[in-house]
């Protein structure tokens, strides 16, 4: 008996090809790292996209990639100082009079603060600079963008929060505190604007490729007489699949958290970790 075949579906068919089109995402953090990932696959899913930073040459950089030679301005650049009040209040009026609507908003900018530090060494001003940047970098926005997206009577909220927020994490006080304290927020969030269409989730990444990890790994080394190399393989030897996860990984769970596909959830950490808390 003959095999049916079935034809593959050709990619330009995907339906999630452009299924934030019409759309509008705010992306904080958006110049680099994870946030820069996340709006390369927002735009590439049809939405605008609004890359707010602190680095204004990045920003300028990634706008004028992402917009490319269609001389359409589906992605602008806002600098934006996500622990200022001001600051955030001006970049979603901003987005709101170029776009006329945000519809997603993914709270991607953060930092590591000080690396293999004991608590007791660790200085308290730098403890409450990494809370500031982590926190108050996360709650702003929302504050912010919330009364545009109860509004529009719907909304996605993504925050970047980290498996240092599921565990404890040695020497990484203020960063895990700070980790743990967005997905306080973000169910707390979940339950307020639940009523309004509004979702809001988490995604915890574990150790990721990329610059700051590669930062990570050299003063960990340091600290520790051990190699890069030796750091990297101890780290990847903690997850089940023995690797890290790139940022792509982590855009990917951003986006779907982002799309109709998740309508249904809120409240969640969407864990991208290669099985390291299991």
């Amino acid at each position: 008996m003959a095999r049916e075949t079935v034809a593959a579906t050709p990619a330009s068919a995907d339906p999630r090809q452009r299924e934030l089109e019409g759309r509008v995402a705010v992306v904080t953090g958006g110049a680099k790292g994870i946030g820069r990932t996340v709006g390369e696959l927002m735009a590439a899913a049809g939405a605008g996209v609004v890359v707010a930073g602190r680095d204004r040459e990045a920003i300028d950089v990634v706008v004028g990639e992402l917009n490319g030679s269609s001389g359409e301005r589906r992605v602008i650049g806002i600098r934006c100082d996500v622990t200022s009040e001001d600051d955030t209040k001006a970049m979603v009026a901003h987005a709101l009079e170029v776009f006329g609507r945000i519809d997603i908003l993914v709270n991607s900018a953060g930092g590591t603060g000080p690396i293999e530090t004991p608590c007791h060494e660790y200085p308290a001003d730098e403890f409450r600079s990494i809370l500031d940047l982590n926190v108050v970098g996360t709650f702003l926005p929302c504050k912010a963008v919330i009364p545009a997206m109860i509004a529009n009577g719907s909304g996605r909220i993504v925050n970047i929060a980290g498996t240092s927020g599921l565990r404890g994490y040695r020497n990484r006080s203020g960063y895990s505190a700070s980790k743990w304290a967005v997905r306080g927020f973000t169910r707390t969030l979940a339950l307020e604007l639940g009523q309004y269409g509004i979702t809001v989730n988490d995604v915890c990444p574990n150790v990721t490729n990329g610059a700051r990890m590669d930062r990570i790994v050299r003063t960990k080394a340091a600290r520790s007489g051990s190699t890069p190399d030796e750091v990297y393989a101890e780290f990847a030897s903690q997850t089940a699949l023995g690797r890290f996860v790139d940022e792509i990984d982590v855009a990917e769970a951003v986006l779907f958290l982002a799309s109709d596909r998740a309508k249904n959830i809120t409240g969640h950490d969407l864990v991208v970790d290669a099985g390291w808390d299991v």
